[in-house]
């Protein structure tokens, strides 16, 4: 009996660590992509437009994240099957404004682009360290990890197309790193899916 109490004691604990982490990193999130839509519009960049909708799809997937904290295995399946589909919703938003950016070319300012990805690289990186210790509790926070890790790319990959953009005087590093983002977020919404109709296949076939 004491066993039992104390089994069930751990996992409200880890339930209470995973809310207080999630609610914080949804915050940082949340607030983030506010700022970089608007400095996306400012910059005129298709990367930190991508940027931004990553943090917005980041939000998102905590705030879903915290609803299914103290639920079942199958329940946390369908909220990340969710949030692979919205890490996929993403991808073809930014593949839309590249496309947009090809037919009507134009030349970020490679300035905003560059600050505003080191301001969101130091906000992902936060995140990132205060969902390391969570990343292989379950399916639910490891698909949270997997948003966060991919930020931290994200971010560097913007900072990169700002130097290019100032070094070559043209707006096309901007489309090609965007179009490396758009890569990662599909292979991203790839695996968090294919996670989920895993965990999700027993208890179907049950």
């Amino acid at each position: 009996m004491s066993g039992c109490c104390d089994n069930d004691s751990a996992a409200n604990q880890l339930r209470e660590n995973q809310r207080g982490t999630l609610i914080a990193v949804l915050a940082i999130n949340a607030t983030m992509f506010f700022v970089m839509v608007i400095a996306a519009q400012f910059a005129k960049s298709t990367a930190l437009f991508a940027d931004s909708l990553d943090n917005f799809g980041d939000a998102m997937t905590y705030a879903l994240s915290l609803m299914v904290i103290a639920s079942g295995i199958r329940a946390k399946a369908k909220v990340a099957l969710f949030k692979g589909c919205l890490i996929l919703l993403a991808g073809l938003v930014v593949l839309s404004q590249i496309g947009y950016k090809l037919l009507f070319p134009e030349t970020p300012i490679f300035e905003l682009m560059g600050f505003f990805s080191l301001v969101a690289l130091v906000a992902n990186a936060l995140c990132l360290g205060l969902l390391w210790r969570h990343r292989n509790e379950d399916i639910n926070m490891s698909s949270v990890w997997e948003c966060s890790r991919n930020d931290i790319a994200t971010n560097i990959s913007v900072f990169v197309a700002a130097g290019a953009v100032w070094f070559f005087e043209a707006g096309w590093p901007d489309v090609i790193v965007a179009s490396a983002l758009v890569i990662l977020l599909l292979q991203s919404s790839a695996r968090v899916i294919s996670s989920a109709i895993k965990e999700l296949q027993p208890a179907t076939e049950a």
